[in-house]
């Protein structure tokens, strides 16, 4: 799988392509990360990636013209790359306004052969630019900077679902996976000052942890998260 940045702070992304996992899929071939830096496109000897917004107003605007020479770009050299019968190829511009990004999303998104992420910034990008994507993603309902750590965020979620980059168990019984959040977990020492390990993890009975752990789960999610429960059943009953 490729996954695409384009971003006007290509400097953001060395350190986490840096990081173990991320490291390691890449080396492997499991994945690629392609960073983009819009500036590149942009004409004249100024290289103007922003502008003033059409009928006033606070702030500067991405202009059209660099991101989607960048985005053109892109596209021929992955065509040009991959054979016709690879998978999808799917373009998300990241923005306040997009629909949230969920685990089902990276689990969607960990099955096409390229991603393409837009990074937005200042007060937005011309809305032309959204005509050439197939959705707009946000990864809450809060503001940043700039799409950059969004797009990290999504990097990160998709990669590590990819084979092959963790054991499958790492993944099976985390948040979200089964529309609950995760029961709690424990290592050593059994006994921290007087705060011990429930007894029913030492205690070597597969089926009485096994409860256990459903039972946690549903009530941690019942007490942070109802709405998943509410998802969850209103999915089964469609």
């Amino acid at each position: 799988m490729k996954i695409s940045i384009l971003t006007i702070f290509p400097e953001l992304f060395s350190d986490y392509l840096d990081s173990p996992v991320i490291r390691r899929a890449l080396q492997k071939d499991i994945a690629k990360v392609d960073i983009v830096d819009i500036r590149d496109y942009a004409k004249g000897s100024f290289r103007h990636i922003d502008d003033s917004p059409f009928g006033g107003g606070p702030g500067m605007v991405m202009r059209c013209q660099p991101v989607l020479d960048a985005l053109e770009d892109v596209l021929r050299r992955n065509k040009e790359a991959c054979a016709p019968e690879m998978g999808r190829t799917l373009i998300a511009a990241l923005s306040p306004r997009g629909e949230t990004y969920t685990q089902k999303t990276a689990h969607r998104f960990a099955e096409l052969s390229h991603l393409i992420l837009i990074c937005g910034h200042y007060e937005g990008m011309d809305e032309r630019i959204y005509s050439h994507t197939d959705l707009e993603l946000s990864i809450g309902d809060y503001i940043l900077t700039g799409g950059e750590l969004a797009s990290l965020v999504i990097a990160d979620s998709v990669i590590r679902l990819l084979p092959g980059v963790l054991k499958d168990a790492s993944t099976a019984e985390e948040s979200f996976e089964s529309g609950l959040l995760e029961y709690p977990q424990y290592t050593q020492p059994a006994d921290y000052k007087g705060d011990k390990v429930p007894e029913v993890l030492l205690s070597g009975n597969h089926e009485a942890i096994r409860r256990w752990r459903q039972e946690e789960a549903l009530r941690i999610t019942r007490e942070r998260r109802p709405d998943l429960l509410i998802n969850s059943q209103a999915e089964k009953s469609d």
